[in-house]
């Protein structure tokens, strides 16, 4: 990814199913260098790190990513549950 891209689109093909499907939500951290991080490392100083987290919605019998969205860190799983259904 180009670190100057602001987003990232996802687009996952709708498949549907014969019976009711059984969503396992889940979500985990990562960290994107904030501006002026590399030259903070490289003189000192303070460091400003970014926290994105993304939401996963996973089949549970196909084990197939089903739903994702990305956020800031401080969102839950639970606010997100609507946007994932």
């Amino acid at each position: 990814l180009c670190r100057r891209q602001k987003t990232l689109n996802v687009s996952l093909p709708y498949r549907g199913g014969t019976g009711p499907l059984n969503l396992l939500i889940d979500s985990t951290g990562i960290k994107a260098e904030g501006e002026g991080e590399w030259n903070a490392r490289k003189h000192g100083g303070p460091k400003r790190r970014i926290w994105r987290k993304i939401h996963i919605g996973i089949d549970e019998e196909t084990l197939e990513v089903r739903a994702v969205e990305v956020t800031t860190s401080n969102v839950g799983d639970a606010p997100m549950l609507p946007e994932l259904l």
